[in-house]
């Protein structure tokens, strides 16, 4: 008999046979979780410093240089296909280990903490151009000015998280050269888009960069990564099972 307390979870659950058979072959039980986490946190960060600072006093850091690059709005195109190109990419990262996903999930998460330093001691905004039309792309430019506030430019997480894209998978020994080609090119191309749309300024390129190598190079060399795989691993065991999650 096992002590009283100890819970008994060397069983299979429903959710655990269901997530196995339906979406366990995509993503990986041990990296749902920390995914999820990853988004939360994010959006924890990003929204509750736009909330709590929006009577501050935000910083303008546009430049000269800043001020010749021209406003394309359809690289907001490219803009917008970066949520779906950092969501296949966090799965295919996942699918690269359980030990390389939690080293990445830290540093993830450990370079939200930085950008909230800059948010809330250094918060930056910009003057935006105007959307002038009437086509898909005017109505799509005027979409992400409406949804998303000139606040919270450096560092830029689009460029942060868009480089994390390509670290994750830039050793990868499972992924075909073309595929990390891409990821570099397609994170780039995303980083470049911050500045035809005027959602950044130049300096938020290499600050998101900055902060997204020095994490990974943190967490690669300590132990932090193993914070949040307790945490994970024991919230998942008693949801799927250990049968199941431990595989």
């Amino acid at each position: 008999m096992l002590p009283k307390g100890i819970a008994i979870m060397k069983q299979e659950t429903s959710l655990g046979r269901w997530y196995q058979r339906y979406i366990g072959k995509w993503i990986p039980m041990y990296g749902l979780l920390p995914l999820i986490g990853c988004c939360l946190f994010n959006s924890m960060i990003y929204t509750g410093t736009q909330l709590t600072l929006k009577n501050a006093y935000h910083y303008d850091l546009t430049s000269a240089l800043d001020r010749k690059i021209p406003f394309v709005p359809e690289w907001v195109l490219i803009y917008v296909l970066s949520f779906a190109f950092w969501a296949l990419s966090y799965i295919v990262i996942a699918r690269e280990g359980k030990e390389k996903w939690y080293r990445f999930a830290a540093a993830d998460m450990m370079s939200r903490l930085f950008c909230m330093v800059f948010f809330v001691f250094w918060p930056t905004t910009n003057i935006r151009p105007q959307v002038v039309g009437d086509g898909f792309i005017a109505w799509l430019m005027r979409l992400i000015y409406a949804l998303d506030a000139p606040t919270n430019l450096f560092p830029s997480i689009h460029c942060l998280v868009s480089w994390f894209c390509f670290i994750g998978v830039r050793r990868s020994k499972k992924l075909p050269a073309w595929y990390k080609a891409f990821t570099l090119i397609f994170a780039l191309l995303i980083c470049a888009s911050t500045q035809f749309t005027k959602q950044h300024y130049l300096v938020d390129i290499p600050g998101g960069i900055l902060i997204a190598e020095l994490c990974w190079f943190i967490s690669n060399h300590t132990k932090c990564d193993q914070i949040i795989r307790r945490f994970f691993e024991a919230v998942g065991k008693r949801l799927f099972g250990v049968c199941y999650y431990d595989e």
